[in-house]
C-alpha cells in the first residue's frame, strides 16, 4: 500500500507562560521539588478567551502553510483532545469551519494523551487505503481548563498548546510504516474526570465537590505508563524487524521527564536520541507529541529517510506507538 508521509507540521503554544516560581506563590510547592519530581520547569497557559479550537486553529494553519495547501485541499481532519470546546460539535468541525476546509469530513477522538498517536494512526489509513489523499491531523488541548490549582500533584503539570500534521501520499518508501494501539480500561481510576458526562452530570453538588478536575493517582500512573511505552515500542519495532538501534530519533509522550528516561533505558535508546521539551511545555496531553514533533524538525533534528519513533499514553487507559521514515 501507499505510505501516509507527513508533509507539513504546526504547533502553538498560548502566550501566557506560568513557571515554577509563580506556583510556589499559589500552592505548597517548590521550583525544587517540581523539578526533581517532573522535569518541568515552565508551562503554557491559555487565558479565559482561548478554546482548545483557537489552538487547534493556528496549529492547522501553519501546518497546511508549510505543506503548501490550502483548506479546500484537505479530505479529512482528525483531532485528538480530551478538553473540546463542548460537547459537540466537535472541534473538528470548529476546525474545519474557521479554517475553511468546504469538503472535509472531521472527527474527534478521545484517548486522553494517546490522542496523537490514534489521531496520526487513524488518519494514515485514510491516506492507504486511497480513500482520501490529504488529511489533517490535531493534537490540541487547554488542560488548564480542567486543572485543580489546589492539587500539587496535578496542577504542576498540566498545560495548554496544540501540534497539527498534514498527511499525504508517499511517492517512495518514507511514511508511516507501522502503528501499534492498546488500551485497558481496568486503570481508568488512576487518572479521570468525575463529572461532567453522564455518570454525574453537571450539578451544584459536582461542582462543590470539586468533581470537574482532573484526578491521578501519581505513582500508579508512573508504574503502568512505563511499561505501556516500553511493550508498544517493543512490539512495533520487533514487527518490523528492527531494533531500538535502528531508532534515529525517539518522539515520547512529554508527560514527566522520569517517565521518559525510565522507558528510554528500558528500551535501551539513549537520551541524545530522545527528544524532550517537557522543560518548558509541561504535559500537553494529545499535543505533546505533535508539538515535539515540530521542534524536532524545526530544529533540524530529523533528516530524510530518519527512522522515528513516536509513543504515547493516557487516561484510559489508552496508548499507542508509531513508526515512520521521515
Amino acid at each position: 500500500m501507499t505510505r501516509a508521509r507527513i508533509t507539513g507540521v504546526g504547533a502553538y503554544a498560548p502566550k501566557r507562560i506560568l513557571t515554577n516560581a509563580d506556583l510556589e506563590k499559589m500552592i505548597e510547592t517548590s521550583d525544587a521539588w517540581i523539578v526533581k519530581r517532573s522535569g518541568i520547569r515552565e508551562r503554557h497557559i491559555a487565558d479565559e478567551n482561548e478554546a482548545t479550537s483557537d489552538l487547534a486553529l493556528r496549529a492547522a494553519q501553519q501546518a497546511l502553510e508549510r505543506a503548501n495547501l490550502v483548506p479546500e485541499d484537505i479530505d479529512f481532519i482528525a483531532v485528538g483532545t480530551t478538553t473540546p470546546d463542548m460537547f459537540f460539535p466537535s472541534v473538528g468541525n470548529i476546525v474545519q469551519h474557521r479554517l475553511g476546509c468546504r469538503r472535509a469530513g472531521s472527527v474527534d477522538m478521545l484517548a486522553a494523551c494517546a490522542g496523537s498517536i490514534y489521531s496520526l494512526s487513524i488518519g494514515s489509513q485514510f491516506i492507504q487505503t486511497g480513500k482520501y489523499r490529504r488529511v489533517l491531523c490535531i493534537g490540541a488541548e487547554t488542560l488548564s481548563k480542567i486543572t485543580d490549582f489546589t492539587d500539587r500533584g496535578t496542577c504542576v503539570l498540566l498545560a495548554d498548546a496544540a501540534g497539527a500534521a498534514v498527511l499525504e501520499p508517499s511517492n517512495d518508501d518514507r511514511g508511516v510504516i507501522d502503528f501499534d494501539l492498546s488500551s485497558d480500561g481496568q486503570y481508568w481510576n488512576l487518572l479521570y474526570m468525575p463529572a461532567g458526562g453522564s455518570r454525574h452530570p453537571a450539578s451544584h453538588e459536582t461542582v462543590d465537590a470539586r468533581m470537574h478536575y482532573a484526578k491521578m493517582k501519581g505513582n500508579e500512573v508512573f508504574k503502568v505508563a512505563v511499561r505501556m511505552f516500553v511493550d508498544s515500542t517493543v512490539r512495533v519495532l520487533e514487527r518490523n524487524g528492527l531494533t531500538a538501534a535502528d531508532v534515529d530519533l525517539f518522539i515520547p509522550h512529554q508527560a514527566n521527564l522520569r517517565i521518559i528516561e525510565a522507558a528510554a533505558k528500558r528500551v535501551a535508546l539513549p537520551m541524545e536520541r530522545v527528544f524532550v521539551n517537557v522543560d518548558r511545555y509541561g504535559n500537553t496531553g494529545a499535543a505533546s507529541v505533535y508539538v515535539a514533533l515540530e521542534e524536532a524538525v524545526s530544529a533540524g533534528r530529523l533528516a530524510p529517510g530518519s527512522l522515528v519513533l513516536l509513543a504515547a499514553f493516557g487516561g484510559g487507559f489508552a496508548w499507542g506507538s508509531l513508526l515512520m521514515r521521515w
